[in-house]
């Protein structure tokens, strides 16, 4: 029975050794203090001026020719690595989003003026057929998706029937 207690005892100073141990080896905690920005860190506050555009408000804005029509609209800003507007992406044509065309156009080109305190006016020297010829603006993203849409397109076997358009011409199958 003398064996089982001097265990225990053993134990009981051995654990408390280590205790002692290391509130005596390590470093007290000491209160945490708040986090401060030095003066040349601390990020500077801008207020918006009246003469300043606003992305959210350009985006999605009609955009009309010399003779007030509509031809389109804005539908991104691509910025370059300046963070200056670069150019505009026109979405032209289509109807609900569907079957509409993206080109993208210089910032020169769209002039965008404030016509009073809600409301802009954006205004381009081109007409809608002009804008509808224009290189289509594939994102990065969409590249290679792009590419293999195209590639299957023209990978695709031609038939003898009618084609899928409902019009009558027939072409040679090919080999």
């Amino acid at each position: 029975m003398s064996r089982p207690l001097l265990a225990a005892a053993f134990l009981l100073v051995a654990g408390a050794s280590a205790a002692a141990a290391q509130d005596a080896s390590g470093p007290k905690p000491v209160p945490g203090a708040p986090a401060t920005l030095s003066d040349n860190l601390r990020p500077t506050f801008v207020a918006q001026e009246p003469t300043d555009l606003v992305a959210s408000k350009l985006i999605g804005q009609s955009i009309q020719n010399g003779a007030n029509e509509t031809i389109g609209s804005v539908a991104d800003i691509v910025l370059g690595p300046d963070l200056a507007v670069k150019s505009y992406v026109v979405g032209v044509g289509g109807f609900l989003g569907l079957g509409t065309k993206y080109v993208s156009v210089a910032r020169e080109a769209l002039q965008v003026t404030r016509v009073d305190d809600k409301t802009l006016k954006a205004v381009i020297n081109t007409d809608k057929d002009q804008l509808r010829a224009a290189p289509e603006y594939v994102y990065l993203g969409q590249q290679n998706d792009k590419a293999k849409a195209e590639a299957q397109k023209t990978d695709a076997p031609k038939t003898d029937g009618p084609a899928a358009t409902g019009t009558t011409a027939t072409q040679p199958a090919q080999q």
